[in-house]
Protein backbone atom coordinates (compact mmCIF):
# COMPACT_ATOMS: atom_id res chain seq x y z
CA UNK A 1 0.00 0.00 0.00
CA UNK A 2 3.03 2.46 0.83
CA UNK A 3 3.81 4.18 -2.84
CA UNK A 4 7.52 3.82 -3.66
CA UNK A 5 7.44 7.55 -4.67
CA UNK A 6 8.95 8.71 -1.49
CA UNK A 7 11.65 6.37 -1.20
CA UNK A 8 14.16 7.32 -4.35
CA UNK A 9 16.29 10.12 -3.96
CA UNK A 10 17.83 11.85 -7.56
CA UNK A 11 21.09 11.53 -8.55
CA UNK A 12 23.43 12.97 -5.58
CA UNK A 13 26.12 15.76 -6.94
CA UNK A 14 29.37 14.35 -8.21
CA UNK A 15 31.69 15.82 -5.58
CA UNK A 16 30.08 16.79 -2.19
CA UNK A 17 32.66 19.41 -1.59
CA UNK A 18 31.59 21.54 -4.39
CA UNK A 19 29.37 24.17 -4.82
CA UNK A 20 26.29 23.56 -6.44
CA UNK A 21 24.10 25.31 -8.39
CA UNK A 22 20.33 24.60 -8.85
CA UNK A 23 17.26 26.07 -11.22
CA UNK A 24 14.31 26.79 -8.72
CA UNK A 25 10.70 26.63 -10.35
CA UNK A 26 8.97 28.64 -7.21
CA UNK A 27 5.13 29.02 -7.50
CA UNK A 28 4.37 32.65 -6.66
CA UNK A 29 1.00 33.79 -5.91
CA UNK A 30 -0.07 37.38 -4.15
CA UNK A 31 -2.78 35.94 -2.13
CA UNK A 32 -5.38 34.24 -2.13
CA UNK A 33 -7.43 35.24 -4.61
CA UNK A 34 -5.01 36.13 -7.20
CA UNK A 35 -3.83 34.20 -9.87
CA UNK A 36 -0.35 32.73 -9.20
CA UNK A 37 2.54 30.51 -11.91
CA UNK A 38 5.74 29.73 -11.79
CA UNK A 39 9.17 31.66 -11.81
CA UNK A 40 12.33 30.71 -12.64
CA UNK A 41 15.49 32.03 -10.27
CA UNK A 42 19.57 30.08 -10.76
CA UNK A 43 21.07 29.69 -7.41
CA UNK A 44 24.43 29.37 -7.69
CA UNK A 45 27.47 28.88 -5.02
CA UNK A 46 25.43 26.72 -2.84
CA UNK A 47 27.15 24.32 -0.50
CA UNK A 48 25.66 20.56 -0.42
CA UNK A 49 25.59 20.86 3.70
CA UNK A 50 22.79 23.52 3.26
CA UNK A 51 19.48 22.79 3.71
CA UNK A 52 16.72 23.32 1.09
CA UNK A 53 15.60 26.21 3.33
CA UNK A 54 19.20 27.59 3.33
CA UNK A 55 18.81 27.14 -0.77
CA UNK A 56 15.57 29.22 -0.03
CA UNK A 57 16.97 32.14 2.12
CA UNK A 58 20.47 32.46 -0.46
CA UNK A 59 17.58 33.41 -3.44
CA UNK A 60 15.81 35.73 -1.34
CA UNK A 61 18.69 37.40 -0.91
CA UNK A 62 19.28 37.50 -4.51
CA UNK A 63 15.63 39.06 -5.11
CA UNK A 64 16.01 41.60 -2.19
CA UNK A 65 19.35 42.49 -3.42
CA UNK A 66 17.77 43.79 -6.45
CA UNK A 67 14.68 44.83 -5.04
CA UNK A 68 12.22 42.10 -5.88
CA UNK A 69 10.22 40.85 -3.41
CA UNK A 70 11.70 37.62 -1.82
CA UNK A 71 9.40 34.66 -1.81
CA UNK A 72 7.17 33.97 1.44
CA UNK A 73 7.64 30.47 3.41
CA UNK A 74 7.18 28.94 6.39
CA UNK A 75 9.44 28.05 9.02
CA UNK A 76 10.17 28.10 12.50
CA UNK A 77 12.30 25.32 14.49
CA UNK A 78 14.77 24.10 11.41
CA UNK A 79 15.03 20.96 13.21
CA UNK A 80 12.13 18.98 12.14
CA UNK A 81 9.80 19.32 15.09
CA UNK A 82 7.58 22.02 14.20
CA UNK A 83 6.12 21.40 11.05
CA UNK A 84 6.10 24.45 9.12
CA UNK A 85 8.44 24.28 6.53
CA UNK A 86 6.13 22.11 4.24
CA UNK A 87 6.23 22.42 0.98
CA UNK A 88 6.13 20.15 -2.74
CA UNK A 89 9.62 19.66 -4.40
CA UNK A 90 9.62 17.77 -7.39
CA UNK A 91 6.03 17.11 -6.87
CA UNK A 92 7.12 14.97 -3.78
CA UNK A 93 5.81 16.41 -0.18
CA UNK A 94 8.82 17.61 1.88
CA UNK A 95 11.00 16.48 -1.34
CA UNK A 96 12.60 12.79 -2.40
CA UNK A 97 13.67 11.12 0.99
CA UNK A 98 11.77 9.65 3.60
CA UNK A 99 11.46 10.42 6.76
CA UNK A 100 12.71 14.15 6.48
CA UNK A 101 11.21 17.72 6.54
CA UNK A 102 11.76 20.17 3.79
CA UNK A 103 13.97 21.85 6.84
CA UNK A 104 16.34 18.54 6.81
CA UNK A 105 16.83 18.14 3.35
CA UNK A 106 20.17 18.93 2.35
CA UNK A 107 21.55 20.04 -1.44
CA UNK A 108 23.66 17.20 -1.17
CA UNK A 109 21.21 15.01 -2.37
CA UNK A 110 20.33 16.88 -5.81
CA UNK A 111 22.65 17.09 -8.65
CA UNK A 112 24.53 20.11 -9.92
CA UNK A 113 22.60 22.42 -12.47
CA UNK A 114 19.47 20.19 -11.63
CA UNK A 115 15.93 22.13 -11.95
CA UNK A 116 13.47 22.01 -8.80
CA UNK A 117 10.03 22.89 -9.12
CA UNK A 118 8.74 24.10 -5.55
CA UNK A 119 5.13 24.57 -5.01
CA UNK A 120 2.75 24.73 -2.31
CA UNK A 121 0.61 22.20 -0.67
CA UNK A 122 -2.50 21.92 -2.77
CA UNK A 123 -5.61 21.24 -1.12
CA UNK A 124 -8.58 22.93 -1.05
CA UNK A 125 -8.40 23.16 3.27
CA UNK A 126 -5.37 24.53 2.61
CA UNK A 127 -5.89 28.06 0.24
CA UNK A 128 -2.79 29.64 -0.48
CA UNK A 129 -2.09 33.13 1.87
CA UNK A 130 1.32 33.40 -0.05
CA UNK A 131 3.64 31.91 -3.04
CA UNK A 132 4.58 28.77 -0.73
CA UNK A 133 2.43 29.42 2.65
CA UNK A 134 -0.34 27.91 3.03
CA UNK A 135 -3.64 28.47 5.48
CA UNK A 136 -3.98 25.25 7.78
CA UNK A 137 -6.11 26.26 10.30
CA UNK A 138 -8.30 23.59 9.34
CA UNK A 139 -6.39 21.40 11.60
CA UNK A 140 -6.39 23.31 14.48
CA UNK A 141 -10.23 23.09 14.53
CA UNK A 142 -9.42 19.34 14.10
CA UNK A 143 -7.86 19.73 17.72
CA UNK A 144 -10.07 22.55 19.02
CA UNK A 145 -12.96 19.33 18.55
CA UNK A 146 -11.21 16.98 21.01
CA UNK A 147 -7.49 16.78 20.98
CA UNK A 148 -7.00 17.74 24.32
CA UNK A 149 -7.78 16.03 28.08
CA UNK A 150 -9.87 18.35 29.90
CA UNK A 151 -10.08 16.78 33.39
CA UNK A 152 -8.39 18.86 36.41
CA UNK A 153 -4.78 16.94 37.45
CA UNK A 154 -2.99 19.62 39.83
CA UNK A 155 0.48 19.06 40.12
CA UNK A 156 2.55 17.20 38.40
CA UNK A 157 2.03 13.52 39.79
CA UNK A 158 5.09 10.96 40.11
CA UNK A 159 6.66 9.25 36.97
CA UNK A 160 4.72 6.38 38.00
CA UNK A 161 1.53 6.87 39.80
CA UNK A 162 -0.12 5.91 36.56
CA UNK A 163 0.90 2.57 35.04
CA UNK A 164 0.80 2.27 31.39
CA UNK A 165 1.93 -1.09 29.56
CA UNK A 166 4.99 -0.14 27.81
CA UNK A 167 3.64 -1.16 24.59
CA UNK A 168 0.40 1.50 24.82
CA UNK A 169 3.10 4.53 25.70
CA UNK A 170 5.23 3.78 22.80
CA UNK A 171 2.31 3.08 20.49
CA UNK A 172 0.81 6.46 22.05
CA UNK A 173 4.47 8.08 21.79
CA UNK A 174 4.76 7.08 17.91
CA UNK A 175 1.60 8.64 17.35
CA UNK A 176 2.28 11.80 19.00
CA UNK A 177 5.42 12.18 16.91
CA UNK A 178 3.03 13.94 14.20
CA UNK A 179 4.38 17.58 14.35
CA UNK A 180 1.12 18.62 11.82
CA UNK A 181 2.67 20.27 8.62
CA UNK A 182 0.44 18.44 6.47
CA UNK A 183 2.29 16.80 3.91
CA UNK A 184 -0.01 13.39 4.36
CA UNK A 185 -2.84 15.55 3.14
CA UNK A 186 -0.79 17.14 0.26
CA UNK A 187 0.08 13.87 -1.21
CA UNK A 188 -3.51 12.09 -0.59
CA UNK A 189 -5.28 12.24 -3.76
CA UNK A 190 -8.87 12.97 -1.93
CA UNK A 191 -6.98 15.35 0.17
CA UNK A 192 -7.78 13.05 3.39
CA UNK A 193 -6.57 13.73 6.72
CA UNK A 194 -7.29 10.90 8.32
CA UNK A 195 -3.65 10.47 9.37
CA UNK A 196 -3.25 13.76 11.21
CA UNK A 197 -6.45 13.00 12.92
CA UNK A 198 -5.46 9.43 13.79
CA UNK A 199 -2.26 10.12 15.07
CA UNK A 200 -4.04 13.33 17.59
CA UNK A 201 -6.54 11.02 18.44
CA UNK A 202 -4.61 7.73 18.89
CA UNK A 203 -1.94 9.50 20.99
CA UNK A 204 -4.66 10.32 23.49
CA UNK A 205 -7.03 7.29 23.27
CA UNK A 206 -4.73 4.87 24.15
CA UNK A 207 -3.44 6.37 27.68
CA UNK A 208 -5.30 6.82 30.80
CA UNK A 209 -5.63 9.94 30.75
CA UNK A 210 -7.55 10.26 27.86
CA UNK A 211 -10.22 8.06 28.98
CA UNK A 212 -12.47 10.11 30.75
CA UNK A 213 -13.57 11.87 26.75
CA UNK A 214 -12.53 8.96 24.58
CA UNK A 215 -16.25 8.95 23.10
CA UNK A 216 -16.57 12.40 22.58
CA UNK A 217 -13.07 12.86 20.87
CA UNK A 218 -13.61 10.51 18.65
CA UNK A 219 -16.62 11.67 17.28
CA UNK A 220 -16.01 15.23 17.56
CA UNK A 221 -12.57 14.97 16.02
CA UNK A 222 -14.14 12.93 13.03
CA UNK A 223 -16.94 15.35 12.15
CA UNK A 224 -14.51 18.23 12.59
CA UNK A 225 -12.41 16.43 10.05
CA UNK A 226 -15.22 15.51 7.82
CA UNK A 227 -15.89 19.52 7.51
CA UNK A 228 -13.05 20.22 5.67
CA UNK A 229 -10.93 17.29 4.19
CA UNK A 230 -12.20 14.79 1.98
CA UNK A 231 -12.35 10.28 2.79
CA UNK A 232 -9.77 7.90 3.42
CA UNK A 233 -9.27 5.82 0.37
CA UNK A 234 -6.53 3.31 2.09
CA UNK A 235 -3.87 4.67 -0.98
CA UNK A 236 -1.52 5.00 1.71
CA UNK A 237 0.55 8.42 -0.03
CA UNK A 238 0.43 9.33 3.82
CA UNK A 239 2.24 7.59 5.38
CA UNK A 240 4.83 7.14 2.60
CA UNK A 241 5.38 11.12 2.59
CA UNK A 242 5.45 11.53 6.88
CA UNK A 243 8.55 12.64 7.89
CA UNK A 244 7.91 11.46 11.05
CA UNK A 245 6.84 8.12 9.51
CA UNK A 246 3.82 7.43 11.40
CA UNK A 247 1.81 4.11 10.50
CA UNK A 248 -1.63 3.84 8.55
CA UNK A 249 -2.31 1.83 11.59
CA UNK A 250 -3.60 5.03 13.52
CA UNK A 251 -6.09 5.02 10.66
CA UNK A 252 -7.53 1.33 11.41
CA UNK A 253 -7.76 2.72 15.36
CA UNK A 254 -9.67 5.89 14.17
CA UNK A 255 -12.26 4.06 12.42
CA UNK A 256 -12.62 1.80 15.33
CA UNK A 257 -12.63 4.62 17.54
CA UNK A 258 -15.47 6.42 15.61
CA UNK A 259 -17.88 3.38 14.99
CA UNK A 260 -17.50 2.20 18.76
CA UNK A 261 -17.98 6.30 20.32
CA UNK A 262 -21.38 6.29 17.67
CA UNK A 263 -23.05 3.50 19.92
CA UNK A 264 -21.46 4.47 22.78
CA UNK A 265 -22.92 8.29 22.57
CA UNK A 266 -26.20 7.34 21.11
CA UNK A 267 -26.43 5.25 24.33
CA UNK A 268 -24.94 7.82 26.93
CA UNK A 269 -27.71 10.01 25.16
CA UNK A 270 -30.52 9.85 27.51
CA UNK A 271 -28.44 10.69 30.24
CA UNK A 272 -28.82 14.14 32.41
CA UNK A 273 -26.15 16.09 33.24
Amino acid sequence: MTSPTATTAPRAAADPNEAVALVLRVWRQDGPSAPGDFETYEVAGLSPDMSFLEALDVLNEQLTGTGRMPVAFDHDCREGICGSCGMMINGQAHGPLRGTATCQLHLRHFHDGQTVTVEPWRAAAFPVIKDLVVDRSAFDRIVEAGGFITAPTGSAPDANATRVPKEVAEAAMDAAACIGCGACVAACPNSAAHLFTGAKLTHLNLLPQGQPERWGRAEHMVEAMERYFGSCSNHGECEAVCPKEISIDVIALLNREFRKARFANRRLGGQSG
